[in-house]
């Protein structure tokens, strides 16, 4: 019997604890809704900023808050936090089911990527919006813009990488070009060293000729004695040998003539 008490005792605790936990999840959803209305009122007058802080109000109250999230998402696109916008919608796109809603979500994405610049994700968002509700005309019309920038940005894209590519082949020809005009003074500066050497060497063999050269033009460059032609020494010698002689000569011929002269004799056969 104690038993049986103890069980409708937890059976009814139970009971009360989850009454009283329903109790407070309404009243929680009930102060999410008034403070979603709330936010709508600041949206409507403009007041982002006031309107974001009652949507993270409400979701605080109710994280599954499907409006308020999205509401919110709105709020930052209008801050032109657009990245965070991005990631607010997306919310709404996972965890709704009803596919106008994550229609509505999709759409705002993509004006969201397009704000970015980021077409070709844009583009894929309004193809989703226009899965979930094919008869939207301003995500059609949308669709269209953010395929015709899509394929501008990727024309541009090309074009610059073909640009910089263009640069990147000039400068590397600028390079080598500049690498061969060095290499090309480089040999010029050798062959002029190569050659100056060579012209000192030469100048030194030159110099050590010289003396050598320069003796014998001085040897060509002393007068030479004259063959036949007697330096006046020369001659007052000869001259005083020629008296002496002559003296010699007439003395003799003094002394034959005071002998007589011979007769020639006939010789007999």
């Amino acid at each position: 019997m104690k038993s049986l008490q103890n069980l409708v005792f937890i059976i009814v605790m139970a009971a009360s604890a989850l009454a009283n936990a329903q109790q407070d999840s309404l009243k929680l959803q009930r102060e999410a809704r008034a403070l979603l209305r709330e936010g709508n009122k600041l949206y409507n007058k403009q007041q982002f900023s006031d309107a974001a802080i009652a949507y993270r109000k409400a979701l605080g109250k109710n994280s599954k808050y499907e409006k308020a999230s999205y509401n919110y998402g709105n709020t930052l696109y209008q801050d032109k936090k657009y990245k965070e916008a991005v990631e607010q919608f997306k919310v709404t796109t996972e965890t709704s089911k009803d596919k106008m809603a994550q229609a509505e979500a999709y759409h705002n994405i993509g004006n969201a990527m397009m704000e970015q610049k980021q077409y070709e994700q844009a583009v894929e968002a309004f193809k989703n919006s226009l899965r979930r509700n094919p008869n939207d005309d301003e995500t059609r019309y949308n669709l269209a813009v953010a395929q015709k920038e899509a394929k501008k940005q990727q024309q541009n894209q090309k074009d610059n990488k073909d640009k910089n590519k263009n640069q990147k082949d000039q400068q590397k020809q600028n390079e080598e070009d500049k690498k061969n005009d060095q290499n090309k003074d480089k040999k010029g500066d050798d062959k002029d060293k190569k050659d100056d050497q060579q012209d000192q060497k030469n100048d030194d063999q030159k110099n050590q000729q010289k003396p050598n050269q320069d003796q014998k033009d001085k040897q060509n460059q002393q007068p030479k004695p004259q063959q036949g032609k007697m330096t006046p020494e020369q001659m007052k010698q000869l001259l005083e040998s020629l008296n002496n002689e002559e003296n010699k000569t007439q003395k003799k011929m003094n002394t034959e003539k005071s002998k007589g002269r011979k007769v020639k004799q006939e010789k007999d056969w």
